[in-house]
């Protein structure tokens, strides 16, 4: 977990950053450079059952342990386990969560226990707002994944080299106070249903 700079337009929020093992640099990093340095994340490299009751601790813990409302940060096979630990956690713990940000979802993999989806849940929305990023070189199917999850989707260039000082610094702030502004409609939305009841 990293939190953002006083200075940065993400300050309100911790980041809880979930990284897929098997890219060697997460898709927010080759497409935007960000974050300057390297945060702490929570890689995803569950292929059995017991792996995936630890990598849910570290995200509980990470979650709890946040200091502001978290934003979830997840890249490939991350974007599914976040989307699993969304939905069949304690409300207490998915009430600290202001939206996520999924990029470049991918498709599940074979568990050693020959398991096809290990991250498997519910079909309803997630219990938070959510923006699915998906790179224009990204061929991965991922229509279904996101109507399930009541995400929006951004397909983006993917630069093939980033620079820290470049637009694409540019362009991921304006995509991150996007999400903002729909975290905070979310916020709006709910806030009258209860003035409603």
């Amino acid at each position: 977990m990293f939190a953002i700079a006083a200075n940065d337009r993400l300050a309100p929020f911790s980041i809880v950053a979930i990284s897929d093992a098997q890219h060697a640099e997460p898709t927010w990093r080759t497409m935007f450079g960000w974050p300057a340095h390297d945060p702490e994340t929570i890689p995803v490299a569950t292929r059995s059952r017991a792996e995936r009751k630890i990598f849910a601790a570290r995200v509980d813990q990470a979650v709890c342990a946040a200091q502001r409302p978290v934003l979830l940060v997840a890249d490939g096979l991350g974007c599914a386990a976040s989307a699993w630990w969304g939905r069949l956690s304690p409300s207490d713990y998915v009430a600290r969560i202001a939206g996520a940000l999924l990029f470049a979802p991918r498709g599940a993999e074979l568990t050693r226990d020959g398991e096809a989806d290990l991250f498997a849940s519910p079909a309803a929305p997630l219990p938070f707002p959510s923006v699915v990023i998906r790179p224009s070189d990204h061929a991965a199917e991922v229509g279904a994944a996101i109507e399930g999850w009541g995400s929006r989707l951004v397909a983006g260039h993917r630069p093939r080299h980033v620079t820290r000082d470049t637009g694409a610094w540019r362009h991921a702030q304006r995509l991150f106070l996007r999400m903002t502004h729909q975290i905070a409609a979310h916020e709006v939305d709910r806030a009258e249903a209860l003035i409603g009841r």
